[in-house]
């Protein structure tokens, strides 16, 4: 088959800057005009999707002879390597096909047992559980434990390491992946500075009972499709040039508006990530990914398959995280594979863009603890919310894209303007 050329003067597709007024005319409105923009290269919707199809498939074949061969799916590095500069070529190259990586040795096993420890000082000495209303959102609600994701952001313990020269070390070594700056000059991001994006902490305890959390992706919902920047992300899926699609490419991705939503993240962030405040087994209700950066391209271009409804996105409506089904992508769960064990200290970061989900666990032998720290590079997009977040700092609210909770405002012991250092300045634009 002939490779498409550059997409001949297709009509400008309909774009929604906010939250359509009315969902399914939109739905029905963008789907025919994404159809119409790839057929106007000559490739059909179905010729289209089938490279994609291959390419996934030829990703999730070699995680297959990975396991088979009893060789770990995910990269392992230590820390060491990454702030030395030794990282082997084989494992760069491994960790840009798969785009998740677990770091051995982030932080000193100590230092990530005296951060737990100091947390359960801290909403202790703060009469936490006295006053807990139960989960803020219908996401995190679902796992089942009481409570297993805390509402707590500004603990001496969650700033101290979101700050750090270590934490800012491995969230530049993976900002380096990305292409952040085009051929004409626009630079997309900063790779070595980083927005603070605070985010909450789970404590599972031992004997746990937990539901996991279902597969889905973060970066957005219809918003995808449908706003203009994204259109522009993901133009190559859009245009027939789907060979072209890459990933890593930060183009559009920063500057864009999302749409709201209780489940939404109004930061960029090139890799999700979080740190261990435990020893956790693979086997112990763990964090799954399907290791493979290009899925968007799957999940983007699958609704405008024949077998779709015409007002159906295959599940995704605002309001709720981007879901994955056994339903439509049934080839994609042949990849959904567990993070290796891991040590308190160790960290584990997965690209923005891939599908994960959170195994159930029945019985949990041990802790299952961990703070949710990414990597956030500054950019348009996370420089405006960087101005709710100061707010939020400022007064030890919940911020901005979080349920409104507000438990720290009056905390004893919450982590202030005075102990900042210049990274965690320059992170809330206080510079």
């Amino acid at each position: 088959m002939t490779l498409a050329a550059e997409p001949h003067h297709a009509a400008a597709l309909p774009h929604w800057q906010q939250t359509p007024a009315d969902l399914t005319a939109a739905v029905r409105e963008i789907k025919p005009a994404l159809r119409a923009r790839i057929e106007a290269s000559g490739r059909t919707v179905q010729e289209v999707f089938s490279a994609v199809e291959r390419r996934v498939e030829a990703r999730i074949a070699e995680i297959e002879a990975d396991r088979k061969r009893g060789e770990e799916v995910w990269p392992v590095l230590d820390y060491d390597a990454i702030a030395g500069g030794t990282v082997a070529p084989a494992d760069l190259a491994k960790l840009k096909k798969r785009g998740c990586l677990v770091v051995r040795g982030h932080f000193p096993r100590e230092q990530a047992l005296a951060w737990d420890a100091g947390i359960v000082d801290y909403v202790e000495r703060n009469r936490f559980f006295e006053n807990y209303a139960g989960p803020g959102d219908d996401f995190f609600g679902s796992v089942g434990s009481k409570p297993e994701i805390y509402p707590v952001y500004w603990s001496q313990a969650q700033m101290q390491a979101r700050q750090s020269e270590r934490m800012a070390t491995v969230q530049s070594f993976l900002n380096s992946f990305w292409k952040h700056t085009s051929d004409d000059g626009t630079q997309w991001f900063d790779p070595d500075r980083h927005a603070l994006y605070p985010d909450r902490i789970r404590r599972r305890p031992p004997g746990t009972d937990s539901a996991g959390l279902g597969t889905h992706c973060d970066p957005g919902t219809l918003d995808l499709w449908m706003t203009r920047e994204y259109q522009e992300a993901f133009r190559h899926l859009f245009d027939g040039t789907v060979e072209q699609y890459d990933p890593w490419d930060a183009a559009h991705r920063t500057t864009g508006p999302q749409y709201p939503g209780s489940t939404m993240c109004s930061a960029f962030r090139t890799f999700q990530g979080w740190t261990a405040l435990s020893d956790m087994d693979a086997d112990q209700g763990v964090l799954h990914t399907m290791p493979i950066p290009e899925i968007m391209a799957y999940l983007l271009l699958r609704p405008l398959l024949p077998d779709v409804p015409e007002d159906s996105m295959c599940g995704v409506r605002t309001n709720q995280v981007f879901p994955v089904t056994e339903r439509w992508h049934p080839t994609l769960y042949r990849a959904l594979t567990p993070i290796p064990d891991v040590r308190a200290g160790d960290s584990v970061w997965w690209h923005c863009d891939m599908v994960h989900s959170v195994a159930p666990v029945e019985n949990q032998k041990g802790w299952g603890n961990v703070m949710y720290i990414p990597a956030a590079p500054w950019c348009p997009r996370n420089e405006k919310y960087a101005a709710s977040v100061r707010e939020a700092f400022a007064t030890g609210s919940s911020p901005a894209d979080f349920p409104e909770e507000h438990y720290e405002r009056s905390w004893d012991g919450r982590f202030t303007a005075g102990r900042l250092n210049d990274t965690g300045r320059r992170g809330l634009g206080l510079d």
